[in-house]
Parts: C-alpha cells; sequence; structure tokens
C-alpha cells in the first residue's frame, strides 16, 4: 500500500485521537506542583482534558492552551466540552455519557441527540461572538482567537443548528462510503475480509482484544460505532462533517464531505485501557465487555469526577440522581435552556484556545516564557515540534508525543521510523528521552532537564 493510501485510511482531520487518553500532569516523572500549565496541540479530542482535571487533587489549578490546525476540529472540541459539562439537574449522568458517545463516534446519532447538538451549537454561536473579550465559560475560552476565526466558528456552529438541505452538508452515509472505496480501491468488494485482518493481525495483536468484531465491522461500514439503546441512528453527525480543498483543472475547489479516520477507530481514545480491572474479564478466552463498554464506564467515570470539582466548589454534596429513560420529556426539557454559563463550572480549571498559527509565535511572547509544565503532540501535528518551543517550557517541563502505533495502515518499519524521528525532532528542542518500566508505547515521553532552562520565573 503507497504512503497516499495509508494517509486516506488516517484520514486528514483528527476527529479523534490515536492513542488512550492520558493525565498529562501525572505523566513522566515526578508530580508537578499546585498550578500547572498545559500546552495541548493536535489533540483532535478532549480526552486528555477531561483525563487530566480527573486527577487533580483538591488544591490543584490546571490551565490548558489548545492549538489544532483547522476551526472544524475547534468547533467539535467546543462541543464535546459544552456536553461534558451539562449538569445532572439538566441531562442525567447515563444519558449524558450516551449523548457525547453518539456525537464523538458516530456518523449517524438519533433524533435526540441531533436536538441536543442544535440546542448546544446555538448556545456556543452565541458565546463565540457576544463574548470577545471575557469567556463566558473558563473551559470554553476562545477570546485569544482571531475575529475571522471565530466568524469561522459562529458560521459552523450555525451549520449545525440547520436542516442539511438548507446548510449544504453532504449526505454522511455517501461521503463514508467514498471514502471507503478510494481507500480499499479493488479491495472494497472484499472489504470485509479486509475489516478483519485490520481487527485480528493488528489492533488485537496492538493489545485492543476488547474492540469486538461485530462492533468494528459495522464502525468500518457505516460509521457507527456507539449503539447503545434500540433508538433510530439515522440523523448525520454534523460535527464530523468538514470541507477539503482539491485541485480540479488547476482550480482549488472544497469539498464537503467526511475525512477522519475510517481504520482505526474512536475506540482507542476511551475504550481500550481502564482503572476499572473487572471490565477486563475473560470467558473462554474471549473478553466479556468491549470496547462500547469500556467507554461507557470510562467516560461516566470521567464525568463524576467533573461532578465532584464542581461540587467542591460549591460546596455542596454530589447530586447522585440519574435521569432514567422514562423521564425524555422532562429531560429534554431541562437542557434545552443550558446555556454557556449554565454548565457546570470547575473549581481552578480553564481550557483556553489558542489561534491556528499561534504555535511558532509562542516563544517570542513573554507571557508564554518558561510557563508550560506540560507539551502535548498529537501525531498529526509533531511536524510542527521547533526548537524555539524551548522558550516556552518550564524547568522540568515533560515532552509527551503521540506515537504511529495506531495508525493501522503504516508498515513496522514506517512506524519505528516515525517513533526515531519523534526522538531526534525532540532532542533537537532540547529534550530527553524518558523512561520507565512501565511506560506505554503509545506515546513517547521527554524531559527537559533543569539546567536547560532559563532561571527566569514563568509568566504567569
Amino acid at each position: 500500500m503507497n504512503a497516499g493510501r495509508a494517509l486516506e485510511g488516517a484520514g486528514c482531520v483528527t476527529w479523534w485521537g490515536f492513542g488512550p487518553a492520558r493525565d498529562l500532569r501525572n505523566t513522566g516523572p515526578g508530580r508537578q506542583g499546585e498550578v500547572g500549565n498545559i500546552l495541548l496541540v493536535g489533540g483532535g479530542d478532549p480526552r486528555h482534558v477531561l483525563k487530566t482535571v480527573a486527577g487533580l487533587k483538591v488544591t490543584d489549578r490546571l490551565h490548558v492552551w489548545i492549538i489544532e490546525n483547522s476551526m472544524e476540529v475547534v468547533a467539535r472540541q467546543l462541543m464535546l466540552l459544552y456536553l461534558a459539562l451539562i449538569p445532572q439537574e439538566s441531562m442525567g449522568l447515563h444519558e449524558k455519557t450516551e449523548v457525547f458517545l453518539e456525537v464523538f463516534g458516530n456518523s449517524e446519532i438519533r433524533n435526540h441527540t441531533e436536538e441536543t447538538v442544535k440546542q448546544a451549537a446555538s448556545q456556543l454561536r452565541l458565546s463565540v461572538t457576544n463574548c470577545l473579550e471575557t469567556p463566558a465559560h473558563p473551559c470554553l475560552d476562545t477570546t485569544l482567537l482571531r475575529y475571522k476565526e471565530r466568524d469561522e466558528l459562529a458560521r459552523i456552529f450555525k451549520t449545525w443548528t440547520q436542516p442539511l438541505s438548507s446548510s449544504g452538508a453532504v449526505s454522511i452515509t455517501r461521503a463514508w462510503d467514498s471514502r471507503l472505496r478510494r481507500h480499499l480501491g479493488t479491495r472494497y468488494d472484499s472489504r470485509r475480509g479486509c475489516f478483519d485482518w485490520d481487527l485480528a493481525m493488528k489492533l488485537h495483536q496492538k493489545g485492543c482484544g476488547v474492540i469486538n468484531k461485530q462492533q468494528y465491522f459495522q464502525w468500518r461500514e457505516r460509521g457507527l460505532a456507539f449503539e447503545m439503546r434500540e433508538g433510530v441512528y439515522q440523523k448525520t453527525n454534523p460535527t464530523l462533517l468538514s470541507t477539503r480543498v482539491f485541485s480540479h483543472r488547476g482550480e482549488k475547489v472544497a469539498v464537503m464531505g467526511y475525512w477522519g479516520d475510517i481504520v482505526s477507530s474512536p475506540y482507542l481514545s476511551f475504550g481500550i485501557e481502564s482503572d476499572n480491572k473487572t471490565l477486563f474479564q475473560t470467558q473462554n478466552g474471549q473478553h466479556v465487555k468491549t470496547a462500547q463498554d469500556f467507554s461507557f464506564t470510562n467516560i461516566e467515570a470521567l464525568f463524576q469526577s467533573l461532578v465532584c470539582r464542581k461540587q467542591h466548589s460549591a460546596s455542596s454534596q454530589p447530586d447522585t440522581e440519574k435521569t432514567t429513560e422514562s423521564e425524555p420529556s422532562q429531560t429534554e426539557a431541562h437542557h434545552k435552556s443550558v446555556t454557556v454559563n449554565d454548565l457546570i463550572h470547575l473549581d481552578g480549571v480553564s481550557v483556553t484556545f489558542l489561534p491556528l498559527d499561534s504555535l511558532s509565535k509562542l516563544p517570542e511572547k513573554q507571557k508564554y516564557s518558561q510557563l508550560f509544565n506540560s507539551i502535548y503532540f498529537g501525531a498529526s501535528l509533531v511536524h510542527k515540534l521547533d526548537p524555539a518551543l524551548k522558550r516556552t517550557a518550564a524547568p522540568g517541563a515533560v515532552l509527551i508525543v503521540e506515537l504511529a502505533k495506531y495508525l493501522l495502515d503504516l508498515t513496522k518499519e514506517q512506524e519505528a521510523g516515525f517513533a526515531e524521528k519523534v526522538v531526534d525532532m525532540a532532542r533537537e528542542v532540547g529534550f530527553e528521552p524518558w523512561r520507565e518500566e512501565n511506560s506505554d508505547d503509545c506515546h513517547a515521553v521527554f524531559t527537559l532537564p533543569r539546567e536547560e532552562t532559563r532561571s527566569r520565573p514563568a509568566a504567569t
């Protein structure tokens, strides 16, 4: 398979990461102090943000700065954070987990979820356009984006509130099938054999045995990763549509479609690891629980940690009441009125989105000098790692880079070459590899020797 086909499988838009969620403050040697600043470049989804917040102590403070390579990815991250922060009195924990996973990993969603997305998009649009200097919510801070970027965000959110026919969007079913045909070529008619090979000989061999064959095949065939109810999944998930520019007869043409991953799966972010060891139970050599079960349990636990963080701030008792399936009309009535300001406010946690081209400019600004305790690069943007970035790293900072382990269309040689290139790039910046017996092979972790950093204190 040539490089073009390999790129076609992973896609050119990172809707989800190619590795599991990590607590970025506790990855690497030692533990950071009570105040932490994290630069997250090309994460693709909020998995690391949620996992890191869940690992905070009561007195810890966290500020995450996010850079992505497209406004569609920024818009989707804002949507997923909005859903994660809906208070329990507006949407029960169980239902919120279902809705989040549908939006996160399904090409098609239920009617109820579509209405939730429209409501959230409407509120996010208001937040982006009305809150220019002060963010409406500290975890949805877009005030540092350029005006044209905020205009683009508002346009994207507006399309998510409109019917597909009026927004000009294409059918995601046809878009998905088009991607499959382009990626598989002559193997399209025997695609189930290709799916089986990728699952059994790649994902399972890489330690993802919890990914169920039936669920993986359904996702590969039509983009439906999480089917948790008997409801009908037939509404296009607008958060997974974006434009891609092609050259046609010497002219550039923007084409709306699905341009994300069609090979590795959204199960990687939350569905292959868990602190809940009961999920790993096997019977006759087969996993009893699937990646969908892992994802649901992990997300629900992360959402519960958000509630606890909020409850500490409010000095009140946690509300454990869950919305049941017998109360859909009541739930719908509640979450329709959720404004951005009504969302859960996490004590001491902020998330700020930076302009798309800001990475090269951060080292030139005094406010970012020696600021970041942790710097994370997703596999899709690791080529942006530049030696000048060392000026933004705090003494003893940790660099975490997502590797190509789960880019399934790469050969073993290409995967190893990617890891070697990452080491070379990190050393050019001034970081040295950090190794631990139990370290994973999904991420490369590097540390910045304290003598390599300047002695002046970090800007706040």
